[in-house]
């Protein structure tokens, strides 16, 4: 299996609990890779693979108009949208708040999962 990966991908989002976070739109790194079908390389064509463009289109549009409490919940969404939009078979996803607290560069959680709960293999690790 072959391997998209996205890094850095800044977003404007709307996520936590707090009251502070609840007023305006956050930036978000997320940091992805995602499977996509063999056939793409042996048939140079981009419909045979995940389109990353609309991906990111689609998460940053989705991000910008949904709120979410946990971190841990936008990140399943994310990982949800790559299976079911886009028939990812592995999604490995890392997001972040950035400067979020005096003194902390980032917080965020890490996320991997194969399509019906399969583990992920050695390689995309």
């Amino acid at each position: 299996m072959d391997f998209i990966f996205i890094e850095e991908l800044r977003v404007q989002a709307w996520v936590g609990v707090y009251s502070r976070e609840k007023v305006a739109p956050q930036t978000v790194e997320l940091n992805l890779t995602f499977g996509v079908p063999d056939s793409a390389a042996e048939h140079d064509d981009l419909a045979d693979t995940i389109d990353y463009a609309v991906v990111i289109e689609r998460i940053r549009k989705e991000l910008s108009e949904r709120h979410f409490n946990l971190i841990e919940t936008l990140g399943e969404f994310v990982v949800n949208l790559l299976f079911e939009e886009f028939g990812a078979p592995w999604v490995k996803i890392r997001i972040a708040k950035i400067g979020v607290m005096q003194g902390v560069r980032r917080v965020g959680v890490f996320i991997q999962r194969g399509r019906d709960g399969a583990s992920l293999p050695p390689a995309a690790e």
